[in-house]
């Protein structure tokens, strides 16, 4: 039996199913009976017990090759043996409140007290107590822990769907392949399983279903197909063909730090996407010509707090160190529609892809927005920085932003603390009506990069999310083809750069066309660097730009990916792999 899928992160892995579902807290609303108190507190320190169990487990894994990690367990079992907090749970379940009850209660207000704090170190102290909080919630429920960042052995994590936060700590060694029942090429999922090279099929509807714990598969994220039960011959096949894709990955691997120059001497930037700031992201900065996405929202999903000035500040910095005299463009908060804060309620939307995200709720919430560009300028005197605003639909919104950049930079210089006045700000296009204005937006801002992912979606009205209007989700759609060459024009016409960095940036198939239409600046995951390097090496632009007037005069998606696949097999551009 075999389930399909859209393969989003090549490669063809065997190994044995990790259904993944967070746990989920929920209490109890209804009082306890008197003559219950006991076994209720009896049952609270059993619950104890095993939180701190699990967490000596955790200690002593992590001893070994993670200390400082094991300096967090450690901290958590403190905070679970408080006893200040411990005596008020027990009060509440003497006074006939239900144990969890008692234990959301507590840990609750100390949540909070903690969050509105002035010190930074204290407000870090509160993400501790909700990890501890929901660990010991979960132990009272009766549920195994569930958490990517602690696995015990390789697995293919099959979820309905992975959220930032699954992902930012996922223990990427162990994770052998994902499956999800919804998301698609441009979702957060698929973006993190190609930046971390792990091999994945979206949008498997009834996976969850069909696959079992511990189940052995095979994961085909070439073909997009999940085989159950393989047999022993279908192993060896399977083998056989992971190896093959491993040795195309192999020799494109040769093109990584060759430079992206066309067979006729003209020269291309390929940069890096980053989505957080660890040492794995930051190492693919030797081998790229700067970052041209810099996701901040990773820092606002870690955790159950928004991240203060200074935190963000010396992230910041870190990367602007990292990339060298390299440009680094770093995007604003782009939280809403398939991302979600924990640390900030927003309202249910309906329909939130066209709620208020990206500039939207920075707007709305002007306090968050101010902090962030704080961070950001200090943070320009430490390399090339350029500063983009995400989700552009009016230039009254790009107008709003600038006047905060200009305030709280006059405030930094009032205070003697030194930033660069000439750093550029910028907007994504993601959204159509931004698009069809791109010759004014040229006036108003000092560059532009194409976010294709939303721009696709907006542009089809298709949800990238929902398998449903998969077929109506079209990359390759005449429309993109005609917007790009639109905003293409428009700011070359202004002397600014423009550049893509969805994930169309580093589609080996679409990259001819993108030069072509005058877009030299290309940005992707760091899987796709070699890739693109190898398909730029091994063109003319003079057939890149017949390539794109070709295309823009195409009607349908199938005959635009037909014209771009047959310029791939002539040119052997399209590196395999």
């Amino acid at each position: 039996m075999k389930l399909t899928g859209k393969p989003v992160s090549r490669g063809i892995v065997l190994g044995r199913v990790l259904k993944y579902r967070p746990f989920v807290p929920s209490v109890s609303d209804a009082p306890i009976s008197t003559e219950d108190v006991e076994a209720a507190w009896a049952r609270y320190d059993k619950t104890v017990e095993l939180a701190r169990q699990e967490l000596d487990r955790l200690e002593a894994r992590l001893l070994a090759d993670s200390p400082d990690k094991a300096k967090i367990v450690a901290a958590h079992r403190e905070i679970l043996q408080d006893p200040a907090m411990d005596e008020e749970i027990r009060g509440l379940i003497g006074a006939r409140t239900p144990p969890d009850a008692a234990i959301e209660r507590v840990y609750g207000s100390f949540i909070e007290l903690l969050g509105r704090s002035k010190n930074e170190m204290m407000r870090e102290r509160a993400s501790d107590l909700v990890d501890v909080k929901n660990r010991l919630l979960r132990c009272w429920a009766g549920e195994p822990e569930r958490n990517l960042a602690r696995l015990e052995q390789p697995v293919i994590v099959v979820a309905d769907d992975l959220y930032p936060s699954d992902t930012v700590s996922m223990d990427r060694s162990k994770v052998l392949g994902i499956i999800t029942q919804v998301g698609g090429a441009t979702s957060h999922t698929a973006i993190i399983a190609r930046s971390y090279e792990i091999p994945a099929v979206l949008g498997v509807p009834g996976a969850l279903a069909a696959l079992e714990d511990g189940a052995e598969i095979v994961l085909d994220a070439v073909k997009g197909e999940i085989v159950l039960c393989p047999t022993g011959e279908e192993c060896a096949a399977y083998a056989a063909a992971a190896e093959q894709v491993r040795e195309n990955l192999r020799e494109t691997a040769a093109y990584l730090d060759a430079e992206p120059v066309t067979l006729d001497g003209v020269r291309a930037e390929v940069r890096l996407n980053v989505a957080a700031a660890n040492d794995f992201e930051l190492s693919g900065a030797a081998h790229a010509d700067g970052c041209g996405l810099f996701r901040t929202e990773f820092l606002y999903l870690e955790g159950d707090r928004l991240p203060g000035e200074e935190e963000q500040y010396q992230i910041y910095k870190r990367v602007l160190l990292a990339f060298g005299e390299k440009p680094v463009v770093l995007r604003t908060l782009d939280v809403g529609g398939d991302k979600q804060l924990a640390c900030l309620e927003l309202p249910h939307e309906s329909n939130p892809f066209l709620g208020v995200r990206g500039l939207r709720l920075c707007l709305a919430h002007e306090a968050l927005l101010r902090t962030q560009v704080r961070a950001a300028l200090r943070a320009s005197v430490h390399g090339s920085l350029r500063v983009m605003l995400p989700m552009v639909g009016a230039l009254d919104e790009v107008r709003a932003a600038k006047a905060i950049f200009r305030e709280e930079g006059e405030a930094l210089s009032a205070a003697g603390i030194p930033w660069n006045p000439s750093m550029p700000v910028g907007i994504m296009v993601e959204v159509p009506s931004i698009a069809l204005i791109a010759d004014l937006a040229a006036d108003e801002v000092d560059f532009v990069s194409v976010g294709t992912n939303d721009l696709c979606q907006y542009l089809t009205a298709s949800d990238r999310m929902n398998p449903s209007v998969k077929p109506y989700h079209q990359d390759y759609h005449p429309a993109m083809f005609r917007a790009l060459g639109y905003i293409a024009r428009s700011f070359q016409a202004a002397g600014k750069p423009v550049s893509v960095c969805g994930e169309l940036g580093g589609d080996p198939l679409a990259i001819p066309a993108l030069l072509g239409l005058g877009i030299q600046k290309l940005s992707m995951s760091r899987a796709s660097l070699a890739g693109a390097k190898r398909v730029i090496r091994s063109i003319r632009m003079e057939d890149a730009q017949a390539l794109a007037q070709r295309v823009q005069s195409l009607k349908t998606e199938g005959e635009i990916k037909a014209c771009l696949t047959e310029f791939a097999r002539a040119h052997k551009s399209a590196a395999p792999g």
